[in-house]
């Protein structure tokens, strides 16, 4: 049976060197607090379009910290795409990437950033290993 985590999360942004006009290179730290709390550090290309509204990204995102109560990490994966202004985001943890108490962790990461403060709902599962 899937298990919820709730919570929210503040993140800063850095540029990194790019060789490509097109792409955006950004290393992202997250600070989260919920029954996940723990920090997390992703590197992200992102690429914008002439039309308006239009953009992806994708990033890896490794998680360190407790999960309500369980040591360790894991990292996400990131798909973002804004279609004119119409977006979709996949967020999901890379299978066997759980570390310590989180191995055999699998779920899905849903932001939702609609406001100031971002918020998560973490749907898991963690395999007894």
């Amino acid at each position: 049976m899937s298990r919820r985590a709730t919570g929210t999360f503040t993140t800063t942004f850095e540029p990194l060197p790019a060789d490509d006009d097109m792409l955006g290179r950004t290393q992202v730290h997250k600070t989260i607090e919920g029954d996940l709390t723990g920090t997390g550090r992703a590197e992200m290309l992102s690429v914008g379009t002439p039309v308006e509204g239009s953009a992806g990204y994708v990033a890896i995102d490794r998680i360190t910290g407790t999960l309500e109560g369980l040591k360790g990490s894991f990292v996400l994966q990131h798909f973002g795409l804004m279609d004119r202004g119409s977006g979709t985001l996949t967020v999901r943890v890379v299978p066997d990437s759980g570390t310590d108490e989180l191995t055999g962790i699998t779920g899905t990461f849903e932001i939702d950033n609609s406001s100031e403060e971002h918020r998560y709902v973490f749907t898991y599962d963690i395999e007894p290993h």
